[in-house]
């Protein structure tokens, strides 16, 4: 089991602290094995929540002492976001972050982790209300106010609240793989998938919107990934024109229909490097690419790495589990394409064959 430790210090967004449960608990929901245990951690195990959102008390199981075992700690913002933490909670930061645990803000919790020492000479975000001031105090840390989150090693800060269900969207991808956070966002009814890159000023229409506007070309695109689309083609099938089309993806979503089409492509890439064994060049015919060359500038930008790379250092993560357990069906199952190797997912559900 990873052990999440989210910090509950006095005064703490509410909202912030229930995002990190929302995404790991979900993730876990989804599991043949739940992956994550989630802690609520407060000095004395003891908090109250930001009075603007409606004050409550807490108590919980956990003083900071959990934070020794914690594989992932998670830090919401609280009111006031300039307020200096107490020192023991500095100090036990510092020393989960010497001993190799993954160190994540959601929000104004970046301040936090700047008055712990742990942003200095490393990129980081935050609220973009509060990044002028972030970059004051705390002039060493090198601010970016225009992103949803921020991956600096094992240190990572995410923009305003929604950003934060980003960033853990992000983690459970980097622990569990592409598949997985799909599934967790489509259970959390969030995006698959916002770039950290993406820009913090979207605007967010009312669901109805965006279900009547894009809902079913985004389906549509989804299930014709391996088609050479064109602008002209989605704004057909969206019924709008290309103008109008752009300044809807660019109001929902902060980027523009092919950047969004080629962040699937990539995104359907890494599920077909987690959960089969054929080809890098099959992988990237199936996944829109016109050749593995094509692809690999795209997967090393968004993932970092090759996708040979990628392949072994999540498989190397996430050995296949012995035969006994795996699903007998999945064993069994052939696909149309003599290349593609089955392996069964670490959650025991059937692959679908490649798109013809």
């Amino acid at each position: 089991m990873k052990i999440v430790a989210v910090l509950a210090l006095d005064n703490v967004v509410a909202f912030e602290l229930a995002v990190p449960g929302q995404v790991f608990g979900a993730a876990n929901l989804l599991a043949a094995t739940p992956t994550y245990e989630i802690r609520i951690v407060a000095p004395g195990r003891r908090a109250r929540t930001d009075s603007v959102f409606g004050a409550v008390d807490l108590r919980t199981d956990w003083d900071l002492d959990a934070l020794t075992e914690a594989h992932t700690i998670v830090v919401p913002g609280r009111a006031p976001t300039h307020a200096d933490p107490p020192a023991k909670v500095l100090n036990a930061l510092c020393d989960a972050h010497a001993r190799g645990a993954r160190i994540a803000s959601v929000c104004t919790g970046a301040f936090i982790l700047a008055a712990a020492g742990l942003l200095d000479g490393r990129r980081a975000t935050t609220h973009w209300e509060h990044a002028d001031l972030l970059a004051q105090r705390y002039p060493q840390v090198e601010v970016d106010p225009a992103v949803l989150y921020v991956e600096d090693g094992t240190v990572c800060t995410s923009a305003g609240v929604a950003a934060g269900l980003d960033l853990c969207l992000q983690l459970v991808r980097r622990d569990l793989g592409a598949a997985t956070a799909t599934d967790t966002a489509r259970h959390t009814v969030m995006p698959p998938q916002r770039q950290g890159g993406q820009a913090q000023f979207i605007a967010h229409p009312a669901p109805a919107d965006t279900d009547v506007l894009l809902g079913d070309t985004l389906q549509w695109m989804n299930a014709n990934l391996h088609r050479p689309l064109t602008l002209a083609d989605i704004a057909e099938h969206a019924s709008l024109s290309v103008r109008s089309l752009n300044r809807h993806f660019r109001s929902h979503f902060g980027t523009t229909p092919l950047q969004w089409l080629l962040n699937a492509r990539v995104r359907y890439a890494r599920e077909l490097l987690e959960t089969t064994d054929t080809t890098v060049e099959i992988v990237a015919r199936h996944a829109g690419f016109a050749n593995a060359t094509a692809m690999r500038p795209q997967f090393v930008r968004q993932t970092g790495v090759p996708p040979l790379t990628y392949r072994a250092n999540f498989r190397a993560a996430h050995p296949p589990a012995p035969i006994s357990a795996q699903n007998p069906a999945a064993l069994s199952s052939t696909a149309t394409d003599s290349t593609w190797t089955q392996r069964g997912s670490r959650t025991g559900r059937l692959r679908l064959p490649l798109r013809p």
